[in-house]
């Protein structure tokens, strides 16, 4: 497996949209514009789907393909040179993949169904690591850098300028699992509430007589933006990774078994109660 040099910021597949939306307005194919300046249609390709990044040079030619003129042109290359801006999770892309972290660090709203694991912005040290080496069995090399990755993205919580609100619903199966022993998921449900006391935190946990319920196909999450240039998107995991879906009707779906799910959930205040009484046990 090829390991990644490149996480894309939001900026950076606000850019590729862009350039993505202009090309087709100009009625232009990926193979005419390499072919324009002597480029394969792969690198083009990787410049509309963000997996590259694109200079601020093939910016600029692009633009001026597409006729595109100031002040535009000048707002485009100044986004193209803070996509290109050092991002916390350049010390990580080793163990990082996809734009799932860059996403979450720019996301207004995080609504998180968990039906299996605490959500890693929430977990502590020891638990993390539980669950990081349960997905890993036998690589002990990056553990400890990927457990850095992930006590670096819950800073997102804390920081000063336009923290997320973070909406949480659990499975009560995620707060009955031992999940490194009685002391580890002791501590990890503490967390969650002193978690709970943050004025952009929500923690509500979905009781096992709730029955059949919208989330039973899997865990989801739902990043939305308060820039209406970024689109929601919502980013479904499995075993073998995560999918991201973009398309407004998909992304729709989730948010709506989401909602669901809060409706059929405990409330905030009852869901605390019952961690607190899981936390003594």
């Amino acid at each position: 497996m090829t390991t990644p040099t490149y996480i894309p910021s939001v900026r950076a597949r606000r850019v590729a949209r862009i350039l993505r939306d202009l090309r087709d307005q100009a009625k232009m194919s990926q193979t005419a514009v390499a072919g324009r300046f002597g480029w394969s249609q792969q690198k083009v390709g990787a410049i509309e789907s963000a997996r590259n990044k694109v200079s601020e040079h093939d910016a600029a030619l692009l633009l001026d393909l597409f006729g595109v003129t100031s002040p535009d042109r000048e707002a485009t290359l100044a986004l193209v040179r803070e996509a290109d801006q050092r991002n916390w999770w350049t010390d990580y892309v080793g163990v990082l993949s996809g734009p799932y972290v860059a996403l979450e660090d720019a996301a207004d709203q995080i609504l998180n169904w968990a039906p299996l694991v605490i959500p890693g912005l929430l977990q502590t040290t020891d638990y993390a690591r539980e669950i990081i080496s349960a997905g890993r069995p036998g690589a002990s090399t990056d553990l400890d850098q990927r457990l850095r990755a992930r006590l670096a993205r819950q800073t997102v919580l804390v920081r000063d300028q336009d923290p997320p609100n973070l909406h949480v619903v659990l499975d009560e199966a995620v707060i009955r699992r031992p999940i490194g022993g009685p002391d580890v998921i002791r501590a990890q449900l503490r967390r969650l509430l002193s978690e709970i006391d943050r004025t952009n935190v929500t923690i509500q946990v979905l009781p096992f007589n709730a029955g059949t319920h919208s989330g039973l196909d899997g865990s989801v999450i739902v990043l939305k933006f308060a820039e209406p240039l970024d689109p929601d998107v919502a980013f479904v995991e499995g075993m073998m990774g995560g999918v991201y879906l973009e398309n407004p009707h998909q992304v729709t779906r989730c948010s709506l078994a989401f909602e669901r799910l809060t409706e059929a959930a405990l409330t905030p205040h009852d869901s605390a109660a019952l961690i607190e009484a899981a936390a003594k046990k």
